[in-house]
């Protein structure tokens, strides 16, 4: 490890992220580009004339920080004139192409588009594009190019606390905008530029038409797609939920783990190339050639993409043969991925991946030498046994923070599906391949939908082992960072243990305990008023440390899977959630809250500027109420009709009184 750390592409790697991170939240890029050249200067002064090598260091890792703020502004489009948003005109019509295909919603076919033109100016910038459902017109597909005129509208925050923030999402994506159009608005056009992901998804649907020409069922069907080819558009719910309550969601993901699989195959097949002359650089290449191939197959997307660039550094990191390889090549990679689209550091995927593959390369060889098997099986079931643990160890904080659940079962998942998938791989790609030339024989393609059928029920069965799954943690960002802090110096210390090492692990477990305290101490602390948003409905919080009453009038859930506060409940660790009637009445820290409902009372004597929360669309003459009440905000939840809400917000106006609507400014917060 500590070899690792010494390795100068790391460090810079290191400060490179640094400039990636302050970049995208500060946008310093002026000063990025500035500094940029100036340390190349610097950079060439000090190895040519000076030859100091500590200062030579010192400004290598300056310069690769600010490469990293000058890689994120390149990478933005609305740092360049020519981004659509800038020359947006009234009933301007534009240019759009479709980058890539998401999962659709309810109502809606969801795709990344690309603004390729404003009237005639050429333009650059991608928005979520929305397509009404039609069940007479067929999807969209990548490269596909239309004529529209579309409402550029910018994407929605979300409008209850701690929900998940799908405008922050995209924004780390670089989408900004969404249009929302049908089939009837769209104008096609000629078919021009198709790239090379248009044509894997081509040849992906060309692989489905063949598969479904056989007897697969849906959710069989859908895993297959998920697992050979990339698609998980079409697995259901329900299915998705038992995979990731099992922790086995990484299996349907093509990834790091199915790249890897491949390679070990691969590896083992081509072996006896390597008793050639240059037998071990021909069989490199030849390697790198198949799992590229597989990417292409799987669709070219970015998580297969970020797994074979990977594992191609592997590959050519082993010619050498040299100590540390592995790591070294994975830090390359990465360093790799993150100079051609360094906005790959925030997504989840990516961050999972490395961590796990890093988990598995620091942790496992200690753990695999705690115990010696005796027999083949026993060594292959302990290997695969510490490979999962390893992993885990690499990623648990993080997919915590993110998934809030910890699968107790995961060993078991994994352990009971892993040795299998490969043999599932090279069976899906001899079925496709068959299929391709319909030479498929029913019997087989019925014998491998039967697999996968009996994979999907025991991931169903593990799912449901519900006392061993750890719903609603919550941790912290900073809380997040600590225990990584524990995991490393406990690692550590078991890898060599000396009295400096059980200091620094005892150390982070009094780091970890006063960030457990702080923030346990802020929380019961905490006091709020709170109107949420919720369509239809009135949720109405007087939260009190680790206690929230709630008054609404949702009696078909529990009060605590209302889905408008359940990640407030969760993330800001409420341990008591009781149902109240505020009789139309409440006092906040002195500020007098009226609640005025269907029945439209607010005649209530001795209230001064008040807070006014309308419900339930009362009938009431607005003017009245504020001659009368002198309130100082007016506030309209969910439950209103729009047209009420939009007549009292022009009223508001017109009396220089503060109104918010929840259903566009998101919950009102009273602290």
């Amino acid at each position: 490890m500590k070899t690792l750390l010494q390795y100068i592409p790391l460090q810079l790697l290191l400060c490179f992220i640094l400039g990636i991170l302050l970049q995208f939240q500060y946008q310093f890029w002026g000063l990025g580009f500035g500094f940029t050249l100036l340390f190349i200067l610097l950079l060439t002064t000090f190895f040519i004339f000076l030859k100091n090598r500590k200062i030579f260091t010192i400004c290598g890792f300056v310069l690769f920080f600010f490469l990293g703020t000058v890689s994120v502004y390149f990478n933005t489009a609305s740092n360049y004139k020519t981004y659509f948003n800038k020359h947006l005109t009234k009933n301007n019509y534009v240019v759009l192409k479709i980058k890539k295909v998401l999962k659709p919603g309810f109502y809606y076919q969801k795709y990344v588009a690309e603004v390729q033109q404003v009237g005639n100016l050429k333009t650059r910038g991608e928005v979520l594009l929305n397509v009404e459902k039609d069940s007479l017109q067929e999807r969209l597909h990548i490269d596909d190019a239309f004529l529209i005129n579309p409402i550029f509208k910018e994407l929605i925050p979300p409008l209850n606390p701690l929900q998940f923030n799908y405008k922050s999402y995209l924004a780390k994506q670089d989408i900004k905008y969404q249009v929302f159009t049908n089939n009837s608005q769209i104008l096609l056009l000629d078919k021009n530029n198709a790239t090379l992901v248009g044509f894997a998804e081509k040849f992906r649907e060309t692989i489905q038409d063949a598969l479904l020409k056989y007897d697969f069922k849906e959710d069989e069907f859908a895993v297959i797609s998920a697992l050979l080819l990339g698609q998980r558009q079409d697995i259901s719910k329900a299915l998705l939920t038992d995979y990731a309550n099992a922790g086995a969601i990484h299996i349907l993901a093509v990834s790091g783990l199915h790249v890897g699989i491949l390679l070990l195959i691969l590896s083992f097949l081509l072996k006896p190339i390597e008793n050639f002359k240059k037998g071990t650089y021909i069989k490199a290449m030849l390697i790198v050639l198949l799992l590229w191939m597989f990417a292409f197959i799987a669709g070219l997307s970015a998580s297969v993409v970020r797994a074979v660039t990977m594992f191609t550094f592997l590959v050519v990191g082993q010619l050498f043969k040299r100590r540390n390889v592995v790591a070294f090549s994975l830090i390359s990679s990465l360093f790799f991925l993150l100079i051609v689209k360094p906005m790959f550091l925030f997504d989840v995927g990516f961050q999972l991946s490395y961590l796990a593959v890093f988990g598995i390369i620091w942790v496992q060889p200690k753990l695999y030498g705690i115990y010696k098997p005796r027999f083949i099986l026993d060594d292959k079931i302990w290997q695969l046994f510490t490979v999962s643990i390893a992993a885990q160890v690499g990623i648990l904080p993080l997919s915590i923070y993110y998934f809030n659940q910890f699968p107790g079962l995961f060993v078991l998942s994994n352990l009971l599906i892993i040795p299998f998938l490969g043999a599932i791989l090279i069976g899906g790609i001899l079925v496709i391949l068959l299929a391709l030339l319909n030479v498929l024989p029913p019997f087989i393609a019925t014998i491998y939908s039967n697999i996968i059928g009996l994979m999907n029920n025991f991931v169903s069965w593990i799912s449901h082992q519900e006392e061993f799954l750890l719903k609603d943690i919550s941790i912290s960002f900073l809380l997040m960072l600590s225990f990584y802090l524990l995991l490393f110096s406990l690692v550590s210390f078991f890898m060599k243990m000396t009295p400096k090492r059980i200091l620094y692990f005892l150390i982070t477990v009094i780091l970890v305990q006063s960030v457990f305290i702080f923030e346990k101490k802020h929380f019961s602390d905490k006091t709020e008023f709170i109107v949420f948003h919720k369509s239809r409905f009135g949720v109405i919080g007087n939260r009190a440390g680790a206690k929230i009453d709630l008054q609404q009038n949702i009696d078909s859930i529990k009060i605590a899977e209302i889905t408008a506060i359940k990640p407030y409940v969760m993330h800001e660790q409420i341990q008591n959630v009781s149902k109240v009637d505020f009789k139309n009445f409440i006092v906040y820290k002195k500020q007098p809250i009226l609640l005025v409902d269907s029945l439209g009372v607010y005649d209530i004597k001795n209230i001064v500027k008040p807070i006014v929360v309308l419900q339930y669309s009362p009938k009431i003459n607005l003017e009245r109420l504020i001659t009368k009440l002198q309130p100082i905000t007016i506030v309209a939840d969910g439950s209103n009709y729009k047209s009420y809400v939009t007549r009292w917000e022009k009223t508001s106006s017109e009396h220089n009184i503060k109104f918010h609507y929840t259903g566009q400014k998101g919950a009102f917060i009273l602290k």
